[in-house]
């Protein structure tokens, strides 16, 4: 009997080994997990009938008991069939006189286990040990009893056998405990192992959804391992860090502040926090780290985790929203609004503005600051300018809170949401009062003469402009009318300026009661005074007698005498006029009529009224036009550079002179004589200088980028309103940065003349300019100033000997002593020496042998334009 015992125990152990397998490979609530614990648990008890206790022929005894109940309270009503079914069949097929009981005792412990399984599952029974063994004890009594159902004789004979029973049912109850017990820790186990499975997979999930970088790393700063949702969170893209330290991956700086923050976490229980930044394949990214200590070593060393977050729009809306707060409260008043313009925050500056607090704004809309200035019509376009554009700016006048009406500056945006729709209105506001009160001075001053109160040039101009196209549309005659008191100057001279202010304001008070209201009256400065007549006759005979009859008046006026502190003074006038009636004529050419026939008056013996003879003016009006198409070909670019080359004594291209040409799209291409003493005269030669080089400047940045004419020099002619022009200096400095050009391949030609205004500060603007590189010629040297003191005290690079000393060589022997003078002077001083106008081989052969070693004239080129002189430079190089 003890190794039927050791067999069913061994077969208990079996079962409860591969029941584990079952249920950690297959799911047990499945149906395929059902089956197979069925057919495993009926197996069991299959096996255990092949080593029963038999007691006599087909009466046996074995563990199927304590399978099929546990197998029913543990695995439930299918599994139990199953098994109960397949221990079943093979009772039903062993036979013998224990059949009947044999087949009862299979249905017993199956319902017994369910029943156990229903109480427990409804609370009413635990599963204990007390609970367990009394459930042994139940299901191996009931076996016993369950023998009476045999025959008398067959059930006497078991009897027999009791003293071998007992031990039997006795072993049972403690295997159902120890079987109980072995199926629930594998259920326990399935448990455990599923809540690890579960709590893995979260783990995993929650691993993968975080966008943070995440890494384990060991004592040593090694990566042990690493979890990146992108790679261009990591130092570096696509290489492999695991395995190395960071201190051959990581700038030296920056592993140093990570192996400090290993050190910290790793002798503290807390988490430990730190922000970096780092340069990513991405750029230049900001982090903010927290790593936590692991309470087991890796691979033998003590590691942590650590999580990096890529904060750098974080920390640029931080930034912007700091930048805004501190913008917000600006100078500038500040508002705020909701989509429907109620006010939602103001700053200091709107309070300091309005006199509205706060509170006083908050939840009320923008229209009750309105002063009722603007109509609805500019509320419209300025909501139509928002709904549009999103911006709107202007001058509006709004009302403060004691009700004082105020302009100011008005910027409003919207604000929009990812669907594009408004959600605020940002507004900023400036009170322009005064600058408002400043314009109108400014107004003033501008337009009106600050002695009289009377219309300045400026203003007269405006209205001569608009006095010629009304004439033209009308066909109404107008006048001018210049007007210069007789000997004012002695009034000056003698009683002192301040009698001839109120001399001058008294002229001007006859002057305007004198005329109708329509007619302007202008002083444009000293004595002089402007009387501009409107809505004369059609006829010009006509307009001149309205002429004529009101200047005897004017001056039937001013004949009167004056009383100034006590002083009678007495001043005629002299008075030109012309008449005009259209725009055939411009601003200027009536101005400069009525000046010259006011001059004619003065000329006839003053006192007088004379009207514009137009011969006097075609001299001037030529000069006039010529003088205006200058101005627009500045403006349109039609004046070119010309290059007349500059070389050594070798014959070799050291660069060129540039010289201005006019191509006029009437007259052609035309010389400087033309135009150069115009533009002297009109005050242009400082812009035409100008204009000349900032080509200039280009033309050099250009030829840098050519080997074979980088290496040439350009030569430009400035007059002393360019070099004295206030910011010159920054000027040429913006005009070289602004092209790119070589300083040192510029050479600025000065005459000797320039010297004369100024020597002192022409010395300081050309040492400054002589400091970046530019070197200076004096032109036409020898011809004007020449003065030995000058030579030594300016910043001077070359002497350029005059063609006229050139143009008699070899032939006239005082050009040739002051030619060999002038090279001996600039080879004393260190100076570089050209000789300009060369013509002829003799004249080169001759200032060769006298030791000139620069040239430039007719001999080697003309001026010639840009692209050829290019072309000749690269043709000489090949």
């Amino acid at each position: 009997m003890l190794l039927e015992l050791i067999k069913n125990a061994t077969l208990l152990i079996t079962l409860c080994w591969m029941h584990g397998l079952i249920t950690r490979y297959l799911d047990e609530r499945s149906t395929t997990g059902k089956l197979f614990s069925g057919a495993l648990f009926g197996a069991a008890c299959v096996i255990g009938m092949t080593f029963p206790l038999t007691l006599e022929q087909g009466l046996i005894f074995d563990g199927r008991t304590v399978v099929l109940s546990m197998a029913a309270f543990f695995c439930g009503p299918l599994v139990g069939l199953i098994a109960g079914a397949i221990a079943g069949v093979y009772r039903l097929w062993l036979g013998g006189v224990g059949a009947m009981p044999g087949l009862l005792n299979i249905l017993m412990p199956v319902l017994m286990g369910l029943a156990y399984r229903r109480l427990h599952m409804s609370g009413r029974v635990p599963f204990t040990f007390l609970s367990l063994l009394v459930f042994a004890g139940l299901v191996q009594g009931l076996q016993v009893a369950i023998l009476t159902v045999l025959a008398s004789d067959q059930f006497a004979a078991s009897q027999q056998y009791a003293f071998a029973l007992w031990p039997l049912v006795l072993v049972l109850i403690p295997s159902t405990l120890v079987l109980g017990y072995l199926l629930k820790d594998i259920r326990r186990q399935k448990r455990d192992r599923e809540a690890l499975r579960q709590s893995e997979a979260q783990l995993q999930a929650i691993t993968e959804a975080v966008p943070d970088l995440s890494m384990v790393l060991d004592e040593d700063g090694r990566y042990v391992k690493i979890k990146s949702p992108d790679s261009t969170l990591l130092f570096s893209e696509g290489e492999c860090l695991l395995g190395r330290l960071m201190a051959d991956v990581l700038p030296t700086s920056q592993a140093e502040l990570f192996m400090q923050l290993i050190g910290r976490t790793l002798a503290s229980d807390q988490a430990q926090t730190i922000e970096y930044d780092m340069q990513t394949p991405a750029g230049r990214r900001v982090f903010e780290g927290r790593a936590r200590r692991l309470d087991i070593k890796v691979n033998g060393k003590r590691a942590l985790v650590f999580m990096a977050r890529d904060i750098t729009e974080r920390v640029a809306l931080e930034l912007d929203r700091r930048i805004a707060a501190i913008a917000f409260e600006s100078p500038q008043g500040m508002l705020i609004t909701d989509a429907s313009t109620r006010i939602l925050k103001a700053n200091r500056a709107f309070s300091e503005i309005s006199g509205y607090s706060l509170e006083d704004v908050v939840g009320q809309p923008t229209r009750m600051l309105g002063s009722g200035r603007q109509g609805p019509e500019f509320y419209q376009a300025m909501w139509r300018s928002l709904q549009e554009t999103g911006l709107w700016e202007g001058e509006i006048w709004n009302r403060r809170k004691c009700g004082e009406v105020f302009p100011e500056w008005l910027t409003i945006g919207a604000v929009h949401d990812e669907q594009g729709l408004v959600t605020n209105y940002v507004a900023s506001l400036m009170d322009i009062s005064e600058r408002k009160n400043a314009e109108q001075k400014i107004l003033h001053l501008a337009f009106y003469d600050p002695l009289t109160g009377l219309p300045n040039r400026r203003l007269l101009r405006d209205r001569l402009e608009q006095a010629t196209a009304l004439c033209r549309r009308k066909g109404q005659y107008a006048a001018l009318i210049f007007l210069d008191l007789d000997d004012f100057k002695n009034v000056n001279d003698v009683y002192g300026h301040q009698v001839g202010d109120e001399l001058l304001c008294q002229v001007a008070d006859r002057l305007r009661h004198a005329v109708r209201e329509l007619d302007t009256v202008a002083r444009l400065g000293g004595d002089e005074f402007v009387i501009m007549l409107e809505g004369l006759e059609f006829i010009a005979e006509e307009a001149g007698s309205q002429v004529e009859h009101i200047g005897s008046k004017l001056m039937l006026a001013l004949r009167e005498p004056y009383e100034v502190n006590g002083q009678h003074f007495f001043n005629s006038a002299s008075l030109g006029a012309v008449l005009f009636n259209d725009e055939q004529q411009s601003v200027d050419e009536l101005m400069q009529c009525a000046d010259l026939s006011m001059y004619s008056a003065k000329s006839a013996g003053k006192d007088t009224l004379s009207f514009y003879d137009p011969r006097m003016q075609e001299v001037v009006s030529q000069r006039l036009q010529l003088e205006q198409d200058m101005r627009r070909g500045l403006a349109a670019g039609e004046f070119v550079l010309y290059l007349q080359t500059q070389i050594n004594q070798h014959g070799e291209s050291q660069g060129a002179e540039a010289l201005v040409r006019w191509q006029h799209p009437q007259r052609g291409l035309l010389g400087p004589g033309t135009f150069i003493e115009i533009a002297e005269r009109s005050g242009l030669i400082a812009e035409l200088d100008l204009y000349v080089l900032k080509q200039g400047c280009s033309l050099l940045a250009r030829w840098a980028l050519e080997p074979r004419l980088a290496g040439l020099s350009l030569a430009v002619n400035i007059s002393s309103r360019l070099l004295f022009k206030d910011g010159f200096i920054d000027i040429l400095h913006q005009a070289l940065a602004d092209s790119g050009a070589n300083p040192q391949r510029l050479k600025l030609e000065i005459t000797e003349s320039l010297l004369l205004t100024d020597k002192n500060e022409a010395a300081v603007r050309m040492q400054t300019l002589q400091a970046i590189g530019i070197r200076f010629s004096i032109d036409d040297f020898g011809t004007g100033y020449s003065s030995m003191a000058y030579l030594q005290q300016l910043p001077l690079d070359q002497l350029k000997i005059d063609q006229s000393f050139v143009r008699d060589l070899p032939g006239s022997s005082s050009n040739l002593a002051i030619v060999r003078a002038i090279l001996a002077l600039a080879e004393s001083l260190g100076l570089e020496a050209i000789a300009e106008g060369v013509e002829t081989q003799a004249q080169h052969d001759v200032l060769l042998a006298n030791g000139c070693q620069h040239f430039q004239g007719y001999l080697f080129s003309k001026p010639i334009a840009i692209d050829v002189f290019e072309a000749m430079q690269v043709c000489a190089s090949v």
